[in-house]
Order: structure tokens, then sequence, then C-alpha cells
């Protein structure tokens, strides 16, 4: 079994009686991982994003328990203590690709320093299934399309999903 399919399976029991929340998680990785090998990423930061996009929403439990609920910025302060210690604990991980996951998880809310392409392509695949099951409206679609999405794969899915036709 190779690591991804270890950190899916990890996931999956960390997130254990909240399907909701596993199927949140696994979309999120299969867009992450389709964009980024549409956009020809080497197979390091592949890894390394398909590993971010399967633990970015972990800082949610540590929220809950800590502070009684969670949102987008707690979930970037909690998170990555949480992921580094899974991460570590399955193993495959050199110490910056654990740095790196943590810091995407860090800041996968935080939408107006995105410079780099996995950051971008996380973000990008989180907010197609947010979009979805937030069951946004299309200007808030349109919205997100015009101010968030940069990349040819993403932008591609986006108008694929909601029918956009530009």
């Amino acid at each position: 079994m190779n690591t991804i399919q270890q950190l899916s399976l990890a996931m999956i029991n960390y997130d254990n009686g909240d399907p909701k929340r596993i199927q949140h998680t696994t979309k999120v990785h299969a867009y992450a991982a389709l964009i980024g090998r549409g956009e020809k990423l080497d197979d390091d930061i592949q890894f390394v994003l398909e590993s971010a996009a399967l633990v970015h929403d972990i800082g949610i439990r540590a929220s809950e328990k800590k502070f009684g609920h969670q949102n987008g910025k707690l979930q970037e302060q909690e998170g990555p203590a949480v992921a580094k210690n899974l991460l570590t604990q399955i193993g495959g991980y050199t110490n910056a690709q654990i740095d790196r996951i943590c810091w995407l998880v860090a800041h996968h809310h935080t939408y107006h320093v995105c410079n780099d392409i996995d950051y971008q392509i996380l973000i990008e695949a989180d907010f197609l299934v947010n979009l979805f099951e937030d069951n946004e409206p299309k200007d808030a679609v349109l919205a997100v399309r015009n101010n968030i999405f940069k990349t040819k794969s993403g932008l591609k899915m986006l108008d694929d999903m909601f029918g956009i036709n530009e």
C-alpha cells in the first residue's frame, strides 16, 4: 500500500462516524489530484499536494474539542500539529514534506497570499467541493471563479461542473 493510500485510510479512520466530513475530504483529494496532474506538477509537489488535500481539514475536531466550535481560522491554527503527528506516524514523508503540508493546512483558508501552485490547487479543489456542498448560487460561483481560480485545469473543472460557458 502506498503512502497516499495509507493516509487516505488513516483520515477515514480519524473522521470515523462522520461520513459527510469523510466525503468532503475524499472529494477535495480527488479534485486536487486531477488538477495537479492537469497542471503537470512534478512528482514531489503532486505528492505533497495530495497529502495536504487529505489532511486539510484535520483541525476541525481539535478546534471543536478545544473551543467548542470550529471555523476556517481555528482549523488553520489547530490543524498543523495534528497533521504533523499523523504524517509522522504513517511515515514515508521527509521533514521538508511534512513542513510544507503543515504550512498548507495552516493557510488553506487564507486566500490573499496564494502564490505557489500546490497552494493554489488546494484552494481551488476545496472551493470546487464547498461551492457544491454549500449549494452556492451561480453569482457566488462566478465571483469565486473570477477572484480565486487561476489554474487552467481548475477553471475548466469549475466551468464544466457548474455549466459556466463564458
